[in-house]
């Protein structure tokens, strides 16, 4: 049995393997996507998101063994803060995830952000391919929490839930400027502590002035994790989003519009490697011309590009 059997068939050694390739770049792993993509795109994708401290990783935990519970497959994905070092994840949120390891039917997969700004890498795009022919669910994509570099999430999943707490002070004034934008659920976490309900007024102010409202308006849920409370109103507002996304054609539109994004991420990848590869002895004559003066790199670009 080869390794693309393999994976669609779900086993994890061999899902292992092929993220590790897709991580290194490597040609074995694009011609294994190619394979398998045929079989993408049964998959639930949820993206959980929100500033760090929120409790996102509790909330993949609790949701995770709720749809468990309903006997589904789940992957998780969690992006980590890439280690300057070795460029690999740092493991902090997987600690928290160990009790779930067990399970033969929860595949979790740390991935480093790679330096990518909207805190996703190229390889995790690829991951979510992967897990989703390996026959999972559900795919929850945990994000690093950086704030105002999270958007990206939105080229990933179908759909995304904003995790906010109260007592940050004016969270919602911060976060407003772009990610607020991105939420089809918004959850106010840790919601036994002062001000979660003043946090959720100025959630749904923020939501009002939204064009979309009239379209679709997010459900704002009230969690606290730790314990439970409120997750099992999460898995249900989850299908029901699903469900209204999918009616309304905006979950079709969603998913068009990743697929062109992509593919235009590709082109400029393949591309650049080419013109690299090609003009490498060029570039770096040019680029002591430009350290000299002799030519601005505006000039240069285009000298390169029109050759």
């Amino acid at each position: 049995m080869n390794i693309v059997q393999r994976i669609l068939k779900g086993e994890k050694r061999s899902i292992a393997r092929l993220i590790t390739l897709i991580e290194e770049q490597s040609t074995e792993a694009t011609d294994i996507l190619k394979q398998i993509y045929r079989f993408t795109g049964n998959a639930v994708t949820i993206g959980i998101t929100g500033p760090p401290g929120a409790g996102k990783s509790s909330i993949v935990n609790q949701l995770a063994k709720k749809f468990r519970d309903k006997n589904k497959k789940v992957g998780i994905i969690a992006i980590d803060p890439t280690s300057p070092f070795t460029g690999g994840a740092i493991l902090g949120d997987r600690i928290r995830m160990q009790d779930l390891t067990l399970d033969e039917d929860i595949y979790i997969r740390s991935m480093g952000s790679r330096g990518a700004l909207g805190g996703l890498s190229r390889a995790s795009y690829d991951a979510v391919k992967v897990l989703d022919a390996a026959g999972m669910d559900y795919i929850i994509i945990e994000t690093v929490g950086v704030g105002q570099s999270e958007v990206d999430i939105i080229k990933l999943a179908d759909i995304v839930a904003l995790v906010l707490i109260p007592g940050m002070g004016d969270e919602v004034q911060a976060i407003k400027a772009g990610v607020m934008e991105i939420g089809d659920i918004f959850l106010v976490n840790k919601s036994d502590r002062d001000g979660s309900d003043r946090l959720v007024t100025e959630i749904e102010m923020n939501l009002d002035l939204n064009p979309n409202k009239n379209v679709f308006k997010p459900p704002i849920i009230k969690t606290v994790a730790v314990t439970g409370e409120g997750i099992g109103e999460l898995d249900e507002t989850i299908n029901q989003v699903y469900k209204q996304l999918m009616d309304n054609g905006m979950l079709f539109n969603k998913r068009k519009e990743r697929i062109e994004q992509e593919l235009q991420e590709l082109i400029r990848e393949i591309h650049l490697k080419k013109i690299i590869t090609a003009f490498s002895a060029k570039i770096e004559t040019i680029t002591d011309k430009i350290l000299k003066k002799e030519i601005d790199p505006y000039s240069a670009a285009n000298t390169i590009l029109e050759k």
